[in-house]
């Protein structure tokens, strides 16, 4: 492989908090624990928060429906990934990314050990 990959990771974001700011905050934290390894491998790594929450903080509350803005914008993001790599945790949302990933041919990782060096 020489081409750098855009790799999602997939995980638990709210799920599992009852919606509290440090649980929160923690998953995040873990997704966020792939990047480096994946940064190593010679790829790029992308979590939708990354890009979702700048996105609600400037929309009007009427205009965000918070979860639709998560969700829409994992999925765009998904139109230009070539990869996902798919954390361990329960997360609707993560398993959705993944369904997606396969229906359009993508490789879905479990583990950092999966992906192979650019």
């Amino acid at each position: 492989m020489t081409k750098p990959l855009l790799i999602l990771i997939a995980g638990p974001y709210r799920s599992g908090t009852n919606g509290d700011p440090d649980l929160i905050a923690q998953n995040l934290a873990r997704l966020e624990e792939a990047s480096g390894p994946i940064f190593r491998l010679g790829h790029v790594p992308m979590i939708g928060e990354w890009v979702a929450l700048p996105t609600l903080r400037t929309l009007e509350t009427a205009d965000s429906g918070e979860g639709d803005v998560m969700y829409e914008t994992a999925h765009r993001l998904l139109q230009h990934c070539d990869a996902v790599l798919r954390l361990p945790g329960e997360s609707s949302g993560a398993d959705k990314d993944v369904e997606i990933a396969q229906e359009r041919g993508l490789p879905v990782y479990r583990s950092l050990a999966e992906i192979p060096a650019a």
